[in-house]
C-alpha cells in the first residue's frame, strides 16, 4: 500500500470522526484520533477474522462429514482411510462456498488494516495526512461549495457522509494540492467508495470528480 493511498484512507477515517468541527482541531488532536480509529478498525478486523476462521472450520467439518457418510466410504473397513469423493453442488454446498468467500474477504481486509496501522506511523504518511487536512481546513467552504454546485440538485447535507468526505479529500488534492495526477486521485477515490460506501457511490463520485477535473485542467 503506497503512502498516499494509506494517507487518504486514514484521512477518510479521521474525517468521519471530526466532520462537524474539523477547523478547531490541531495536528496532535488528529494523531490521537487516527490512532484510536485505527485501533477500533484493528479490533473489528480481529473479530471478523475470528468469525472467518470459524466459518472455514464449519466448511471443513461439512466436507469431512460428507466424505465419511458417502456410500463409497461406508462400505470400507473402519480402520481404512477414506477415499476422496465428489461433492455435489447442492444449495447447501453453494451456501458454504459463499461463507468461504466472505471469510476470505474478511481475512484480506484484516491484513489491509494491519498494514494501514503500521503505515499510520510512517513520516511520509503523516505528512500527507497533515497536508490534506490543513488544506481542507483552509478551503473547506470553497470545497463544499464545489460539491454543492456540481451535485445536480443534491444538497451537500443530503449526500452520504462517506461520499461527501471522499469527495472532499479528492477535491482537496485536485484543486489545491495538485501533486498527484488527476486520474490517480480519482481512481483512489473510487476504490474508497467501493470499500466503504454503497454500490451507487463510485458512479456518483466519478461524475462529480470528472467535472472538477474539467474545471482545473
Amino acid at each position: 500500500m503506497q503512502a498516499r493511498r494509506a494517507a487518504r484512507e486514514l484521512t477518510l477515517i479521521l474525517f468521519s470522526q471530526v466532520e462537524q468541527n474539523i477547523e478547531k482541531y490541531k495536528n496532535e488532536d488528529f494523531e490521537d484520533i487516527i490512532l484510536k480509529s485505527v485501533r477500533t478498525l484493528t479490533s473489528n478486523a480481529q473479530d471478523e477474522l475470528e468469525l472467518a476462521v470459524s466459518n472455514v472450520m464449519k466448511i471443513k467439518d461439512f466436507i469431512e462429514e460428507y466424505e465419511n457418510n458417502h456410500t463409497d466410504n461406508l462400505k470400507r473397513p473402519i480402520d481404512i482411510q477414506n477415499i476422496p469423493v465428489p461433492i455435489p453442488m447442492t444449495s447447501d454446498m453453494v451456501g458454504n462456498l459463499d461463507e468461504l468467500l466472505s471469510a476470505s474477504e474478511k481475512a484480506v481486509s484484516a491484513l489491509e488494516i494491519a498494514e494501514l496501522t503500521a503505515l499510520s506511523q510512517k513520516t511520509d504518511v503523516k505528512q500527507y495526512i497533515e497536508k490534506i487536512i490543513k488544506t481542507f481546513q483552509k478551503e473547506k467552504t470553497n470545497i463544499d461549495n464545489i460539491i454543492d454546485e456540481l451535485s445536480l440538485g443534491w444538497n451537500i447535507d443530503r449526500i452520504f457522509k462517506i461520499d461527501k468526505n471522499i469527495l472532499r479529500i479528492a477535491i482537496t488534492e485536485i484543486a489545491y494540492i495538485k501533486e498527484v495526477p488527476h486520474k490517480v486521485v480519482i481512481d483512489e477515490a473510487l476504490e474508497l467508495a467501493k470499500k466503504y460506501s454503497t454500490d451507487e457511490s463510485p458512479s456518483f463520485i466519478n461524475g462529480i470528480l470528472a467535472k472538477v477535473v474539467n474545471l482545473h485542467v
